[in-house]
């Protein structure tokens, strides 16, 4: 099977090689990812006995942040060298200042080698749904234990891999440990064949996040007397709607702010293009110095990592990609750790438990369509009982379902290397 996959990875790489050429003598961007993931951690100092941990995009590397915190806080010792698979998980990661962080090159021995080589791993940690068959290969060959922290599987992926459950078994073989968020996803990934003996239910890691945000310079804290919407990782067809409830909304509640922030960098100009069709003001949030001194009405959030900060001053949050299936929904725990009162669409497959919890308590309220967005902000914000009610709700559940991070931090210790 090794030797399958890795003709067929080769024999794809040089079909796609015309693409990515040309790609890359387009794109800037797609040239310097091109670049970050062939260098792959040469850029790191050389490790040894190093905690390898492993973070797809944004929504893992802030749960990898609060890992890397805790396992310090706990006493680690080992350097930890923490890679990352998006342009945007990176960028977030390097803003974070979190340490030895790499782009994860392409899934080949070739360039993997390198990275194994540059920084002696004596564990693997990955975060979530990630699974890369050389990677984990070169671990199974190499010794080198690895865990599957806050793992998640959702319906379509056990419809997917149920399709190939030889090559599935194959691909994780070299996975040690299964530490799941939650029962729904363990009953999955032994629905798929894993041995029982290696699964586990730890809990979701996201409820122990501090999602205070990290003090900054008042420059960045929006002041303001009124009250205040924030549209949070929103998808493509979203801001349309968004827009329609925001400038009605608007017009019978003058002193209303709203925030809005794609889940994507790259979709900025196109949102902008969207609101401009309405013909009202807006300000990008790159634009704007001194944000506790500005008087506008809507800011589009084009700067990476500032989204908890907007959550933090909001009336009540609306968090995206919850009315397509194919994204699952986001993070909902973020604004309900702070107490907000949280609307969510009903598709919330990456987010399930998440979303089953908040509904049970109370704290957050799940739409069917994006027609009821309007009625039910305009119900909120005229409604401070019941908007200060879902917040307390919100938050104590997110308290209340905490130490799964404590839990992971002890499951890691017990599977080093000796």
């Amino acid at each position: 099977m090794n030797f399958l996959y890795f003709i067929l990875t080769g024999a794809g790489l040089l079909l796609a090689s015309p693409f990515i050429f040309l790609r890359a003598l387009i794109s800037s961007s797609f040239r310097d990812q091109i670049k970050k993931r062939t260098a792959g951690a040469r850029s790191l100092p050389k490790l040894n006995n190093t905690l390898w941990i492993h973070a797809s995009s944004v929504g893992e590397v802030r749960l990898a942040k609060t890992l890397i915190e805790g396992l310090f806080k706990e006493g680690e010792s080992r350097p930890i060298a923490l890679s990352t698979f998006t342009p945007t998980g990176y960028a977030l990661a390097k803003e974070e200042k979190l340490p030895n962080v790499f782009m994860l090159p392409l899934d080949f021995p070739i360039w993997l080698n390198l990275v194994f080589d540059r920084i002696q791993p004596s564990q693997l940690v990955l975060i979530e749904a990630e699974i890369w068959p050389c990677l984990l290969r070169q671990c199974k060959t190499r010794g080198i234990p690895v865990i599957q922290v806050n793992g998640r599987v959702s319906e379509k992926s056990v419809q997917r891999y149920g399709k190939f459950p030889a090559f599935f078994l194959w691909m994780v073989e070299s996975i040690d440990s299964f530490s799941m968020r939650s029962q729904t996803d363990a009953d999955r990934i032994l629905q798929l064949g894993v041995a029982k003996e290696k699964v586990l239910v730890s809990g979701n890691i996201k409820f122990d996040v501090n999602y205070i945000p990290t003090e900054g310079s008042s420059r960045q804290e929006l002041k303001t007397a009124g009250m205040v919407l924030v549209f949070g990782s929103t998808r493509p067809g979203e801001e349309g709607p968004i827009m329609e409830a925001l400038v009605a909304l608007q017009k019978e509640l003058p002193n209303l702010i709203g925030v809005i922030a794609p889940r994507h960098m790259q979709r900025c100009r196109e949102v902008e293009d969207l609101i401009r069709e309405f013909k009202v003001d807006y300000t990008l949030l790159s634009q704007v110095y001194d944000l506790s001194g500005w008087k506008g009405s809507i800011l589009l959030v084009d700067s990476l990592g500032k989204l908890n900060s907007f959550y933090k001053c909001a009336t009540v949050v609306y968090v995206g990609g919850g009315f397509n299936p194919r994204f699952g929904g986001h993070n909902i725990l973020e604004p309900a750790g702070l107490g907000k009162p949280v609307l969510f669409g009903k598709y919330m497959n990456n987010f399930e438990e998440e979303a089953k919890l908040l509904l049970q308590s109370g704290g957050g309220i799940q739409m069917q369509s994006e027609e009821e967005l309007h009625p039910l902000l305009k119900r909120l914000l005229n409604d401070s009982e019941e908007r200060l009610k879902l917040g307390q709700s919100a938050e104590k559940t997110v308290k209340g379902n905490s130490g799964a991070l404590r839990r992971n931090i002890e499951l890691i210790r017990s599977k080093q290397l000796a």
